[in-house]
């Protein structure tokens, strides 16, 4: 009664009751889904407005190049022409190449050119794409359509270049001049070529980085750096602009060089322009070296007062003498051909939301599978908790149901093969008590006997009287020394005198041992070994009561006129060593002694009665007899194959058997071997 109370408050108490969810598996699952969900949606929502994010990139990047080769023809057209009138054509024609539409207006917004005619056109944006003005350059703009090339820091188009450029007959003479120049270079192992720049004077161009190399010839380029009638007076009205700037200031004036420096004269290595060989011409940077009417204007390293304002008038006199040959400043405007501006990424309220909804969506649908699936993986779970607290109570031990091959299924089947291994360990133990209190009974009910009729005087102490008390004594402490063995074996505290073990020898002793018991019973006893026989490392009492175990069991259970064969041999190959011979080697032997490595096989086999299949698996129980009507006298305790495994595991090794019903069985051994045997 006080047992079932105890069970029942156990059941209500907390062992029963069920974990908070935070805790329970259930939850973990259910956090683990939510959180890889939402961290799936973050990586999803990450690589979507990354991907966007690169094509829109991408696309104005593209734009970008288009736009910056649309501004740089306008420029061009308005550093060669004084006017914008004809710009149409050219408007047309970038819009037909970029697909964009391309619109010039003054910058007051009056009409020039616009490729967009008709129905398509569409009002202008309110801000300008770009001022095109060759006298102050968009550097940006033009640094991306200049192919590379480096504007400087002169804001003025090196291709507007007005009085400074030649006539058609001077910039052929010229060109007569240079080609013969580059003649002469090349029959000198030079080679060069004639770059005509924007004002149309040719230069000759070395090529290689090493334009020094034409000051050691006969090709004299002096020629090639004589300014010309025209350029010598667009020169001189330079000058003149210049110095009215700073007498303004209060300042002396300047004689400017060909290459619009000041000061002494001296050839200057333009960057960006290798192969210079003369003074700078005066055209604009991307004009030719040598051509000293270019209006490029090449600052030198200003370190005083006086020299930062020679530049500014410099400049100030280059822009107002170039206004009269260039167009006047107008806005471009660039755009998709149906009005659409560039494309962006916007990520508005309601995209906010949709992304937001989708989300909560994705993870509601997670969060949903994950309940369904937890329940689902959680329900077998609580069947094998209540059934392992069921256990635990002492309650008769209950399969549960398996619900599939899955791991949980897996788990279910394990516990129930646990649930029924443990009711069989149950039961044997029991039937164990059982035995060993039989076994103790007869030889204390025998001696018991024996001492209560000499009490009564029913027997006399003679010399038969006390070796029959002497017998019942022996047996005891031999049941008694069996248990202590397993006992011992089953703690893990059987002591082992490991040695080296020559098998050969071994197996001899045992069956000397056993020798007067085989004959009396009419069995012949036979011991086969390579020679010599097969060496290991262990105790050589515990493996002789092991072998002696199996040698007695089988000359009990073999009839008169059979044969019990002790073998042994090491199974494999070593793998330093010959081969090892296995079970149908010879009697007499061959080969030489097996080095270690290998399996020591020890055999018994007996042509006995032979052992039931079903009964086979049990050889190896305690208390266990093939026949249960056979007495201790004639059947033994059924100890002494429960010891033999104990003592081969004992010694890292197994133990089988195999038996035909009729023909007889074997008992095989198989322990490792180790080092060669002592001797022959």
């Amino acid at each position: 009664m006080d047992r079932a109370r105890g069970r029942g408050a156990r059941r209500e108490g907390p062992g029963r009751a069920r974990l908070p969810l935070r805790r329970s598996l259930l939850g973990r699952l259910l956090a683990v889904s939510a959180l890889v969900a939402a961290c799936s949606v973050a990586a999803t929502a990450w690589i979507a407005v990354q991907t966007t994010s690169g094509a829109i990139r991408q696309e104005q990047g593209q734009n970008l190049t288009a736009d910056a080769r649309i501004y740089d023809t306008l420029l061009e057209y308005a550093a060669r022409n004084p006017t914008w009138d004809g710009v149409g054509a050219t408007v047309r024609k970038l819009a037909r190449e970029s697909g964009r539409r391309v619109a010039l207006t003054t910058q007051g917004r009056q009409p020039l050119a616009d490729s967009a005619t008709g129905e398509t056109a569409r009002a202008l944006p309110p801000q300008a794409s770009a001022v095109v003005d060759p006298l102050s350059v968009d550097t940006v703009l033009a640094a991306r359509g200049a192919d590379g090339q480096d504007t400087g820091a002169d804001r003025i188009d090196p291709r507007a270049v007005g009085p400074f450029r030649l006539s058609s007959a001077d910039s052929r003479a010229l060109r007569r001049t240079a080609d013969d120049k580059v003649a002469c270079l090349n029959r000198a192992g030079i080679a060069s070529d004639v770059v005509v720049g924007a004002s149309g004077r040719p230069r000759v161009q070395i090529v290689g980085n090493d334009p020094e190399r034409a000051l050691g010839t006969r090709c004299d380029l002096a020629a090639l750096d004589a300014p010309t009638r025209s350029e010598r007076k667009a020169l001189d009205a330079l000058t003149e602009l210049a110095d009215a700037c700073l007498k303004r200031q209060g300042r002396e004036g300047v004689r400017l060089n060909n290459d619009l420096s000041w000061g002494d004269p001296a050839p200057v290595a333009v960057p960006g322009e290798p192969g210079a060989l003369a003074p700078r011409p005066v055209p604009a940077p991307r004009d030719a070296p040598a051509e000293r009417a270019a209006p490029s204007v090449e600052m030198p390293e200003m370190t005083g007062e006086r020299d930062r304002a020679i530049a500014s008038c410099v400049g100030t006199a280059r822009s107002e003498q170039l206004s009269s040959y260039v167009a006047s400043p107008a806005l471009l405007f660039i755009g998709d051909e149906g009005g659409a501006t560039l494309p962006g990424f916007d990520l508005s309220p309601a995209n906010t939301a949709r992304i937001a909804g989708a989300a909560a969506l994705v993870l509601a649908l997670t969060v949903g599978a994950s309940v369904f699936a937890g329940a689902r993986l959680v329900r077998p779970l609580h069947a094998l908790t209540g059934a392992a607290q069921r256990m635990r109570d002492g309650e008769q031990p209950a399969s549960v149901p398996v619900s599939g091959d899955d791991e949980v299924g897996r788990l279910a089947a394990a516990f129930n093969d646990m649930s029924a291994h443990r009711a069989r360990l149950e039961e044997q133990r029991k039937a164990m008590v059982s035995d060993v209190a039989h076994e103790l009974r007869t030889p204390l009910s025998n001696i018991r006997g024996w001492l209560e009729a000499a009490q009564d005087g029913l027997a006399d102490p003679d010399p038969a009287f006390v070796s029959s008390l002497l017998e019942e004594a022996v047996l005891l402490q031999h049941i008694i020394d069996d248990l202590q063995d397993l006992a011992a074996a089953d703690a893990g505290a059987l002591r082992l005198h490991p040695e080296p073990v020559e098998v050969r020898e071994l197996l001899g002793q045992v069956a000397a041992a056993h020798q007067a018991r085989a004959e009396n019973a009419g069995v012949t006893l036979t011991v086969t070994t390579t020679a010599p026989g097969p060496a290991l490392g262990a105790d050589p009492v515990r493996l002789r009561q092991a072998v002696g175990n199996l040698v007695s069991n089988a000359v009990r259970h073999t009839p008169e006129g059979g044969r019990v064969t002790l073998r042994a041999y090491v199974a494999g190959r070593d793998a330093s060593g010959p081969y090892a011979p296995g079970p149908n080697a010879s009697e007499e032997g061959c080969g030489t002694a097996v080095t270690g490595g290998g399996t020591v096989v020890i055999e018994v086999t007996d042509t006995g009665s032979g052992i039931p299949a079903d009964d086979l698996p049990h050889v190896f129980d305690r208390f266990w007899r093939a026949e249960k009507s056979r007495s201790r006298r004639t059947g033994g305790s059924g100890l002494g194959l429960a010891i033999v495994r104990k003592l081969v595991e004992a010694h890292g090794g197994t133990a089988e058997a195999t038996s035909t019903e009729g023909e007889g069985s074997t008992f095989t051994l198989r322990l490792p071997g180790e080092g060669p045997p002592s001797g022959p």
